[in-house]
């Protein structure tokens, strides 16, 4: 049987851990060619790259810094030479560095914001020349962009400013998870207490959680679905 996205190209920023990596897993399971971004994690990348091939995918590693003056053309580049072009970009590349407003420096906004806005708008420029009609941008944003969280103010103000960025001739929508496993939670057992007790499904995300609402909005089934930000957080009321 043909798979959903039997013959498409992903591109997945931030793809070598967290909820970047069960994306890239999923989008290839479902059928489609991966190109898998990295900042830093080489060896993490490789290690999803290795097992989407193992799985019988295919996938190449797409290295560079979304934040770079270069960063993103070098990163399309990467994902068209490999495979001839880009039908979904998943900006899931992102940074989370925790200070409250009154303790927060010009240049902790500037390194949040240069990732998680500038980044992803420069990274959505240089991908939109291989982007065809009917492609899919899918930006990974947070609950955290419309709700009051102690001590994320940058995070939470640059995730806001992805969920306004409008669509440019596709679909644009944004996947906003709730509390989710991976190596940006904070590990607090207070607030993980808290936020399961939130959560009305009764506990912490897991990346593939986030990877199927990303799949469904990269699929045909979501092809009258734009500029809307879903929720993926179990219900969590913050």
């Amino acid at each position: 049987m043909s798979k959903p996205l039997q013959g498409k190209v992903a591109l997945v920023t931030g793809g070598s851990r967290g909820i970047g990596a069960a994306i890239a897993r999923r989008l290839a399971q479902d059928g489609a060619k991966v190109a898998v971004n990295y900042s830093s994690s080489k060896q993490a990348a490789e290690a999803v790259v290795r097992t989407i091939q193992e799985d019988g995918g295919e996938a190449v590693l797409a290295p560079g810094d979304v934040s770079a003056k270069d960063g993103p053309a070098k990163i399309a580049a990467a994902a068209r030479d490999a495979f001839g072009r880009i039908d979904i970009l998943v900006n899931n590349a992102g940074v989370l560095d925790v200070a409250t407003l009154g303790d927060a420096t010009r240049e902790h906004f500037e390194k949040v914001f240069a990732v998680n806005v500038f980044g992803v708008a420069a990274m959505t420029r240089a991908a939109a020349a291989h982007l065809p009609d009917g492609g899919r941008v899918i930006n990974t944003s947070s609950i955290g962009a419309r709700a009051a969280m102690p001590g994320l103010s940058a995070y939470i103000a640059s995730k806001a400013a992805v969920d306004a960025l409008g669509p440019r001739g596709i679909t644009v929508n944004a996947v906003a998870p709730g509390t989710t496993d991976t190596d940006m939670l904070i590990r607090d057992p207070k607030f993980l207490e808290d936020a399961v007790a939130k959560t009305p499904l009764g506990r912490v995300g897991q990346p593939a959680d986030i990877a199927g609402t990303v799949a469904f909005l990269a699929s045909a089934d979501a092809a009258w679905v734009t500029g809307q930000v879903i929720d993926a957080s179990g219900g969590l009321r913050v």
